[in-house]
């Protein structure tokens, strides 16, 4: 694996200095910095880091609302810099979906840990993330198909199990999804039943 791309979101020049000395020897590369959240904001979305290192007091809009947004338009592992360790701090950060946190002015035999936790924990969400949405769309598709045989029953006549079977049917010779078939069959009927009252007009 080559080294990490890391941007450095802070408005203070001297810790970006301290950072990306200490980052260098951590097999990771600082391939941008940014003074600001929108600066922050704009350099993720082109360069697409691998990792985020973004101060809480910035001018503007703070880290900690910058790294909601981050999170939100494009997931990134980040580390949050702070000065303070109050607990509405952290409580925020952990809401927007900030993975690990450095208190400032930032020790380098901390940064190895933090990275390893920021990345791990950020892997941990994504699968998460992952198995929600395709949950999600499973259940959807469910729907639909449910929709899709109670129009085969009420039209055909059909029971539960042979309304299923006839979609079934339709998708293997058509190899096409079971919820393809399912969706052609509620605008086939949404079509019809809309012709049906224009022609009752």
């Amino acid at each position: 694996m080559g080294a990490r791309r890391v941007l450095i979101v802070d408005d203070s020049r001297s810790s970006r200095v301290l950072l990306r000395d200490a980052l260098n020897g951590l097999e990771c590369s600082v391939v941008s910095e940014a003074v600001g959240a929108q600066e922050g904001l704009d350099l993720t979305r082109s360069i697409q880091p691998d990792l985020i290192f973004m101060a809480v007091g910035l001018p503007g809009v703070d880290g900690i609302t910058a790294a909601r947004q981050i999170m939100e338009e494009v997931p990134t592992p980040i580390v949050i810099l702070t000065s303070h360790r109050d607990s509405q701090t952290i409580r925020r950060a952990t809401e927007a979906g900030v993975m690990a946190y450095l208190i400032k002015p930032v020790r380098e035999d901390e940064l190895q840990p933090a990275i390893e936790l920021a990345i791990g924990r950020f892997r941990e969400f994504m699968t998460l993330r992952t198995e929600n949405a395709n949950l999600k769309r499973s259940l959807e598709e469910r729907k639909v198909i449910e929709r899709a045989k109670g129009i085969l029953m009420e039209r055909e006549g059909l029971a539960e199990g042979e309304a299923f079977t006839r979609i079934r049917k339709a998708s293997m010779k058509s190899r096409r999804p079971m919820v393809d078939i399912a969706r052609a069959l509620l605008t086939a009927e949404e079509v019809s039943r809309g012709t049906t009252n224009d022609l009752g007009r």
